[in-house]
């Protein structure tokens, strides 16, 4: 049995353009029909979703239906026992929230190596092998496995060259929600100065040598940002397309 490829670490790599789903419900069902929609690739949130490892574990062999569609997990924090877990689990890419500086890059990086690059832990028979039936998996599972770290604090944007240039940092994702927060625009991403600083920190990301992110449901937004560098654009949530795509059923025949 092979190693699966990591597509999307691949195709940001070679800047072509991907776009995500963002997925707050935690459940396998939701995950494989929004799979089989044409999306490059899913986030399975675990941060702020009531998501718990044994349905993303469902929700991983639910998207290998569709190999088109590459599920991204973003676990809850920077932690390296919860990230071992992800990755005995089977999960290839992450998405580690609030990292602040160089240090914690390095760190994220570092939990999801083997010794001698890093401190993650070695089970002889987990899912990420294929059961053991992966002989090489021990070898080859760095190739496969891409670090996205979210910059969401202006802090986080003072450092965001140094962060770019950490050795494994696959990405870096842009959150707009904690970071216009941040800089005294709770609630209110689309201020034309959110949009400016975002567009310059994507900018800046590109220019440093590494692949911009961000996630947002204004469509005009997406293409901005699109403009400005990121090669991997969330443009949506399953939880906005129910709620939103319900409210408007409703609405036309009341």
């Amino acid at each position: 049995m092979d190693l699966p490829v990591n597509t999307f670490k691949r195709a940001i790599y070679e800047g072509r353009q991907q776009i995500g789903l963002w997925c707050s419900v935690p459940s396998n069902f939701t995950a494989e029909i929004v799979a089989g929609s044409g999306f490059h690739w899913l986030l399975l949130d675990t941060e702020h979703a009531p998501n718990e490892l044994p349905i993303v574990y469902s929700q991983l062999q639910a998207c290998m239906e569709c190999p088109q569609t590459h599920p991204i997990v973003r676990i809850p924090w920077n932690d390296p026992v919860t990230i071992k877990r992800y990755l005995d689990a089977g999960v290839q890419t992450f998405l580690i929230p609030m990292v602040q500086n160089a240090d914690e890059a390095r760190a994220a990086v570092e939990a999801t190596r083997y010794p001698p690059k890093g401190i993650r832990g070695f089970a002889s028979a987990s899912r990420a092998s294929r059961f053991g039936r992966i002989k090489d998996y021990y070898d080859r599972a760095e190739e496969e496995i891409c670090v996205l770290v979210q910059v969401e604090t202006q802090e986080a944007l003072d450092n965001i060259e140094a962060i770019s240039a950490v050795e494994g940092v696959d990405g870096v994702f842009i959150g707009p929600g904690d970071l216009s927060s941040s800089i005294g625009y709770l609630g209110r991403q689309g201020e034309p100065e959110v949009v400016s600083l975002i567009e310059a920190s994507i900018r800046r990301i590109v220019a440093a040598g590494n692949r911009a992110g961000i996630l947002t449901p204004d469509e005009a937004l997406a293409k901005r940002y699109m403009a400005a560098g990121t090669v991997f654009t969330a443009v949506g949530s399953d939880t906005g397309i129910l709620a939103r795509g319900s409210e408007a059923l409703f609405r036309r025949f009341v």
